[in-house]
């Protein structure tokens, strides 16, 4: 079994139902949760909406490849209801599940990038990333989560959620 770290976000519609969701199937069709982070809320990156993002990491055990749980992860969105914005800019949304981390990996294809390629600008993604996995070596830096939490050049507020 292999281990790899997905990001689960929402911010729209029951946000922590759609949390819930998505890691009961994840469990039921990917493999089994072997840690889950709390529950971090935080405003949206990269765009400028009033709803702000409910964010988890989990970790998990698969015998799938990366690509599989990609296609896997994204008919999971499809099954909860995401729909993607045809431009690629970011936009709100009531599921996204992001594979951050697989193994010691390095993938770079025009359909999947593991390590995530933007989790270490993104506090929203390295806090709940470290509270599971702190001494995970990101391979594209040769640094734990946690030495790359804390050079982290977002500073937006993020907190547990009480939601």
């Amino acid at each position: 079994m292999k281990q790899t770290v997905l990001l689960l976000g929402s911010n729209i519609d029951n946000r922590l139902e759609l949390l819930a969701s998505a890691s009961s199937l994840i469990l039921e069709q990917i493999g089994p949760i072997v840690a889950a982070s709390s529950i971090y809320e935080s405003d949206p990156w990269g765009y400028h909406s009033n709803n702000p993002f409910l964010n988890q990491a989990v970790l998990i055990r698969t015998s799938f490849s990366p690509e599989k749980v990609l296609k896997k992860c994204l008919a999971i969105e499809t099954q909860l209801g995401r729909t993607r914005s045809k431009n690629g800019t970011y936009a709100d949304r009531n599921i996204d599940i992001d594979i951050l981390l697989f193994e010691e990996l390095i993938i770079s294809n025009e359909n999947l990038e593991i390590p995530h390629p933007r989790m270490h600008q993104r506090r929203f993604c390295m806090e709940p990333l470290v509270q599971i996995a702190p001494n995970w070596i990101v391979p594209t830096f040769q640094k734990t989560t946690r030495q790359i939490l804390a050079i982290c050049p977002d500073l937006s507020k993020i907190s547990i959620s009480n939601a």
